[in-house]
């Protein structure tokens, strides 16, 4: 069993926030309820999952002579990013993170 489990994403709302330059909109995966042994967690012993999928991408990154430079990720695309990633905040009921490309450190297969 994973540490996380994936919850349904709600593309609605957020699909109308476009990020700029090469920032990124990721919706965070919903905690575990309980360990692979069955122990039941409180909400005070779970860690936020550093995975999450893509819900917008920016234009891409300038570069020194102007060119624009598109992103790796994709809207859709699931995603690991550092713990401490990205700059919280909520559209509605959604809670969202704006990180930039760079946080992401790989995308799932």
């Amino acid at each position: 069993m994973s540490a996380t489990a994936k919850k349904p994403a709600k593309k609605a709302a957020a699909a109308k926030l476009i990020p700029l330059g090469d920032r990124v909109v990721v919706e965070r995966e919903a905690s575990e309820q309980k360990t692979s042994g069955g122990i039941l967690l409180p909400d005070s012993a779970k860690d936020k999952p550093a995975r999450g999928t893509v819900v917008s991408v920016g234009e891409g990154k300038l570069d020194d002579k102007g060119v624009r430079h598109a992103l790796q990720v994709k809207p859709g695309d699931r995603v690991v990013f550092t713990s401490y990633a990205g700059e919280p905040f909520k559209i509605g009921d959604d809670e969202l993170l704006l990180m930039r490309e760079d946080d992401i450190l790989a995308v799932l297969g």
